[in-house]
């Protein structure tokens, strides 16, 4: 199968980024900074104001992402056919009502648990078809040349908003409570679509062959294309692996913070704002390693290098404990941040753009699947057996996750192979 001529970015004479992917990108950082000020004040405010159970917790992070596994791969069929800026716009549109329902309840006084649960869960499918038609509409926008570099200003961008968002939420939620910091999602989705309106894509830049054949057939072929691959195959149980094991620790942090350790949402915004701190400093890294030690080397050497660290927060508690865990959690951080950038850009580089939708559906699938399983085995086993248990099943097989790139023909890969 052969790709579309994406291979040169439609730069401008002083070499700046298209208009395209600027609002692409503009749209990323407003979204960004609501998504992470959702993301810490929903569990928070199911805590403190819904006094959820470990086992509600879990099945609230669950459900945020269960829509992956419920329609991920026939996502990337759909996202194929369609035009990926209607798509984003739309999507970003849905989830800004669909959020927004949740502080009108509670405000109105009708805010429940299940209601939590079906916002979560109807949001996640709106993030579906966002996240697939935004990594499948990045190389049309700047060209197959330049993914490692936009990747790079993406995730780090993604990074940076992880601090100022979680941050922002902790404040938030301290001083104004937690459904106000779920308005802010709201109006950033609203406000992202917006902005992802106004792209307009050369139209003289041919479009990439529509895929042929019935859907069953069009969605195997994404599968294939990533389970045949012996550099996508490793790469996916790696990063699938990744996203489990650290979704385990994610699920109980709030459980530790406001509960056993009574420190409140601010501070739990900060701790989780060292993660964001380490997945900047692994967006800006990346690309760099990446040249100078090969893309192989650096999907699985940080995770070697860091697997030690993240014990330490598992042994979270007051005083010194507490920095020494949010280091532990920056290193996890920064290693997540390098794969993102070098996994991504691996991905796109040596998929034809017919299949980047399926492609790009059949990693979130996985990748995000695995969030949905890590959230429930950490209400299930923070419900039954205990949260510390849950952070030290995390720490120790997060240190196991780099073997899969390790034993594969990934290992000693220098830079991706061209797609065919």
């Amino acid at each position: 199968m052969t790709s579309a001529p994406t291979t040169t970015a439609p730069v401008d004479a002083k070499g700046r980024w298209p208009r395209s992917f600027q609002l692409l990108y503009a749209a990323a950082l407003v979204d960004g900074i609501g998504f992470h000020v959702s993301q810490l004040a929903v569990p928070v405010l199911a805590v403190s104001l819904l006094a959820a159970t470990p086992g509600q917790v879990g099945l609230l992070s669950a459900l945020s992402t269960a829509a992956f596994l419920l329609i991920g791969l026939p996502a990337g069929v759909w996202v194929d056919r369609l035009p990926h800026r209607a798509v984003l716009v739309t999507a970003d549109l849905s989830r800004a009502a669909l959020v927004a329902s949740v502080p009108v309840a509670w405000w109105a006084g009708w805010l429940t648990i299940p209601q939590l649960y079906l916002v979560v869960l109807l949001t996640g499918v709106g993030t579906v078809f966002a996240d697939v038609a935004a990594q499948s509409y990045l190389p049309e926008l700047v060209g197959r040349s330049r993914l490692v570099a936009a990747n790079s200003l993406m995730m780090s961008t993604n990074a940076t908003m992880q601090i100022a968002g979680r941050g922002l939420g902790g404040l938030v939620v301290e001083a104004l409570t937690a459904p106000v910091a779920v308005v802010v999602d709201a109006v950033t989705f609203a406000v992202s679509g917006a902005i992802l309106a106004r792209i307009r894509t050369d139209a003289s830049r041919r479009l990439p062959p529509r895929a042929t054949g019935g859907f069953a057939r069009q969605l195997g072929a994404g599968v294939r294309h990533v389970f045949a691959s012996p550099l996508l195959r490793p790469l996916a149980l790696s990063t699938a692996s990744i996203n489990l094991t650290m979704q385990l620790t994610t699920t109980m942090l709030p459980v530790v913070f406001l509960r056993e350790l009574g420190l409140g949402a601010a501070a739990l915004g900060l701790f989780l704002g060292a993660g964001g701190i380490g997945a900047l400093l692994g967006a800006l890294t990346a690309r760099p390693l990446a040249e100078r030690i090969g893309h192989g080397r650096a999907l699985w050497l940080p995770g070697l290098l860091v697997a030690p660290l993240g014990g330490l927060v598992a042994l979270i508690d007051d005083g010194p404990m507490v920095w020494l865990a949010a280091f532990g959690w920056l290193a996890l951080a920064w290693r997540t941040g390098i794969g993102n950038v070098v996994g991504v850009s691996l991905r796109q580089g040596t998929t034809p753009d017919a299949l980047l939708g399926r492609m790009n559906a059949t990693f979130r699938f996985l990748l995000t699947g695995a969030l949905t399983v890590g959230a429930v085995a950490a209400g299930l086993l923070g419900q039954y057996v205990d949260v510390r248990t849950t952070l030290v099943v995390g720490a120790v097989a997060n240190g196991l996750t780099w073997l899969p790139v390790f034993c594969s023909p990934l290992r000693a890969l220098h830079r991706p192979p061209p797609t065919d």
